[in-house]
Parts: C-alpha cells; sequence; structure tokens
C-alpha cells in the first residue's frame, strides 16, 4: 500500500474522472467503463491487464468499483497500467 496522501484537490480530480466514467451515474464503475476509462487515461494497456486490473481495484468483489476503492487506486497506481 501506498503512504502518499492526496491532497483535497486530487481527491477532487479524482472524483471528476471518477464521474465522468461513471457513465450511467450509479455511482459505481463497471468493467464496460473500466475499460473506456483505461483506454483514455492509458491507451497502451494491454488488454490482458484490464480484468485483471479490475479484479484487483474491486476489493469487495462486488462486480464494480466504487469511489473508495477507485480512489484507493488512484492514490496508489493508475498510472502502472
Amino acid at each position: 500500500m501506498s503512504d502518499k496522501v492526496l491532497t483535497p484537490e486530487q481527491i477532487a480530480e479524482a472524483r471528476k474522472e471518477f464521474d465522468f466514467f461513471d457513465e450511467d451515474g450509479s455511482g459505481t464503475i463497471g468493467l464496460r467503463e473500466f475499460i473506456e476509462l483505461l483506454t483514455v487515461l492509458s491507451p497502451k494497456t494491454k488488454a490482458s491487464h484490464v480484468e485483471e486490473g479490475f479484479g484487483l481495484i474491486d476489493k469487495n468483489h462486488d462486480g464494480s468499483i466504487d469511489f473508495d476503492e477507485f480512489l484507493e487506486w488512484w492514490r496508489q497506481s493508475w498510472w502502472e497500467y
């Protein structure tokens, strides 16, 4: 786990990104939305990493990424994808 602490501005930026990719307004990001997110934020992402990454971020394994899960990923390592 990263010890990086996000500033309020960075959290607001993460929220903006999350809300943009939460296309259906459900408050979560599903796999399809996550694929779109990675296509925009990290176009060189390998297809094999998408589902694996989704599974790692979806800590409670409910099939979607909520904002807390997203924020933890954003804080730690979204650029690795």
